[in-house]
């Protein structure tokens, strides 16, 4: 099989990077996507069926989309044709369309692999939709997106998508397993150098066994330790990206452990956000809402607190502010929770659309001009504060709502239990008057 590097129009004999040289060369030496290649995973059920259908390969960057392709290309016998959203324009989708309709008019078929296709705009994604109707080409298709959000539904609805995971640790000493064996000697790194190197990595195969051939260039007399490690290699930022998938990854696994009360697991990935280059004030604004939508009265403080941490990082900015910050996630995740208001004026919502303009009952308007008492404004109105317990229990809502709905009830965690006492003290006052 013609490798990339040859692909390029470059010598075979020609210095190759390693991670060229350790390329599969046959699907069952792809490492980390057993769920996929093995067993009863979707491709191997279309190899053991002779059948390929059309695909979306789905996974962080450097875990073997591309190769995938290109094997399932020669295994399958069709032609490999790559093209690449962000170097090609719609000219160069009707060359390579072209090409395919040759070719099966020759009785080949055609694999065509499109790397970053979340990068085509809809009217180019809709130009794949008659090739791949007709069978012109079996398309896969690479990204590093979610193809829900960044692919059409009718080029989604003729593709399966598949998931490909980040290598786990198994999978990146398997790597460097392979490099050694490749480059005749074992790397030159004590055992917390190797874990290091691991971290490095990231999940990122490509990735990994570049550093593994920048590490064979170390004096192979010393052990590499861990902290050396970290000086002689650039370790790059996490993989993060702050208007992208990631962004909302993160985010939604900080508001969930904070909502699941874990202040360890919400700390980690407030820091993960913050590694990542991520605008503290974006976090300090989700806090605020975190606070109003998930701790709510169960404990008051929150909503203070998030608010004050907010403005602490407006006047302290990076790195004293982050602190503040810090504490509000740790308050915000130790703190009673409740949602009772939230969801209580999601309903009160949902009844002011249905009801539309209902006026108030006349004995709580005010009555300012003769005309509005002679209308019975203000009449039988009763002043809360001279009844006994402050509570008259006269009605508040509109005299065409016959049937008083209840929107809040709250909880019986932190503060909220000693609300829903009062509560219930209150209705009873109501329910008795109106008996």
């Amino acid at each position: 099989m013609t490798s990339l590097f040859e692909a390029a129009g470059l010598d075979a004999e020609a210095p190759r990077p390693l991670a060229d040289r350790l390329r599969p060369q046959t699907l069952d030496e792809v490492v980390g996507q057993d769920h996929l290649l093995a067993g009863k995973g979707p491709i191997a059920r279309m190899r053991s069926q002779g059948r390929l259908a059309s695909l979306i390969l789905w996974g962080p960057p450097g875990v073997g989309k591309t190769t995938i392709a290109r094997l399932l290309a020669e295994d399958s016998d069709l032609e490999f044709e790559p093209l690449s959203a962000v170097f090609s324009g719609v000219a160069d989708l009707k060359k390579a369309f072209e090409r395919a309709r040759a070719r099966r008019q020759q009785g080949r078929g055609t694999l065509l692999f499109v790397d970053e296709i979340h990068r085509f705009n809809r009217a180019q994604q809709d130009g794949f939709l008659p090739v791949v109707e007709e069978g012109t080409v079996t398309l896969v298709g690479a990204t590093t997106e979610n193809p829900s959000f960044e692919l059409n539904a009718a080029l989604l609805s003729r593709c399966q998508v598949l998931v490909l995971k980040r290598l786990d640790d198994d999978g990146l000493d398997l790597l460097m397993q392979r490099a050694e064996a490749e480059m005749g000697r074992p790397l030159p790194l004590d055992a917390a150098a190797r874990i290091a190197l691991r971290s490095m990595a990231d999940g990122d195969g490509r990735y990994m066994l570049n550093l593994v051939e920048e590490v064979f260039t170390f004096d192979q007399d010393f052990k590499v330790s861990a902290d050396d490690l970290a000086t002689l290699l650039n370790k790059r930022a996490t993989a993060y990206d702050k208007d992208r998938d990631e962004h909302y990854n993160l985010i939604s696994a900080l508001h969930k452990s904070i909502r699941g009360s874990d202040p360890d697991a919400a700390l980690y990935w407030f820091a993960r956000m913050l590694e990542g280059g991520e605008d503290p004030l974006f976090l300090a604004r989700r806090l605020v809402r975190m606070a109003s939508e998930d701790i709510g009265l169960a404990d008051p403080t929150g909503l203070m607190i998030a608010n004050e941490a907010a403005r602490t990082y407006e006047r302290l900015g990076s790195p004293e502010g982050e602190l503040a910050l810090a504490h509000a996630v740790v308050h915000l995740a130790t703190a009673a929770k409740s949602n009772a208001v939230y969801v209580a004026f999601k309903r009160a919502q949902r009844a002011a659309k249905a009801t539309g303009s209902l006026m108030p009952p006349a004995h709580i308007l005010n009555a300012p001009t003769a005309l509005m008492k002679d209308q019975g404004y203000g009449k039988g109105y009763e002043y809360d504060h001279d009844a006994v317990g402050g509570v008259s229990g006269q009605d508040y809502f509109p005299d065409e709502m016959p049937d008083r709905p209840v929107f809040y009830e709250p909880t019986g965690n932190g503060r909220e239990a000693a609300i829903g006492e009062r509560l219930a003290r209150w209705r009873k006052v109501r329910d008795d008057r109106r008996s």
